[in-house]
């Protein structure tokens, strides 16, 4: 035993499709019962509930109940950081086509990166807020939130930044954005302002997807508050 962290382990976890589309399904936080997760990955129930297991003792999912019922999670923010990084790996390989369905167009528009706004509107908002100079960029994946950022936060989406409990990149941090090679905000300041962009009506779920839609108050708010017009998506 030579002391190495068992990268390989981990790897060939993920490495099987079955798997993959399951934490792949889990990546917006949520928790979700066995049988969901198993129309979500096109597995059979056994199937299902063998890789789920595996991806169990792996550590990678954690396990809620609620009576009889079961319901699956990513064992923590970690694990979804992992998975984007690598699909941004594979967005890089010149031997993938990518296809344009209709349900890719939508993910690469908008998404959830577990708990925090990705795709072409996150890296937009981030890009916006430290254009004006809400955000700075600081030391390593930081972002710092300046004075004037605390105050638009507080004014225009009723978030207090000073009371958020920092993680261990602070109150905000760049997270690379796979479909977009740019950086959208995550850290506890990404995962407040999501949950205002749902509580405002800003933003709606797709059924059985990542995918997020924004609505029409959500565009008029971009376009009035950060100057950000996206007219399709």
């Amino acid at each position: 035993m030579r002391g190495e962290p068992g990268i390989a382990i981990v790897a060939a976890l993920i490495g099987d499709t079955g798997r993959a589309a399951i934490l792949t399904a889990l990546m917006d936080g949520r928790a979700l019962p066995a049988g969901e997760l198993a129309a979500m990955a096109g597995l059979s129930a056994p199937a299902a509930s063998a890789h789920l297991a595996r991806l169990l003792d792996g550590g990678l999912l954690a396990v809620e109940r609620e009576g009889r019922h079961r319901y699956y999670r990513l064992a923590g923010s970690g694990i979804a950081t992992i998975l984007e990084s690598l699909a941004s790996l594979c967005g890089q390989s010149r031997t993938q086509e990518i296809v344009r369905t209709p349900q890719v167009s939508a993910l690469r528009f908008a998404r959830t990166c577990y708990d925090h706004l990705a795709g072409e509107v996150g890296v937009a908002v981030a890009a916006a807020l430290e254009e004006q100079g809400l955000l700075a960029p600081a030391e390593g994946k930081r972002f710092d939130v300046t004075p004037a950022g605390a105050a638009w936060f507080a004014d225009v989406l009723a978030i207090e930044v000073g009371v958020l409990k920092p993680g261990r990149q602070g109150v905000a941090r760049r997270c690379l954005d796979w479909t977009q090679r740019r950086h959208h905000m995550a850290g506890p300041l990404g995962r407040a302002m999501l949950e205002r962009c749902w509580d405002l009506g800003l933003l709606t779920r797709i059924q059985r997807s990542r995918a997020v839609r924004l609505t029409t108050r959500g565009r008029s708010f971009l376009q009035v508050q950060l100057g950000i017009d996206l007219r399709v998506g």
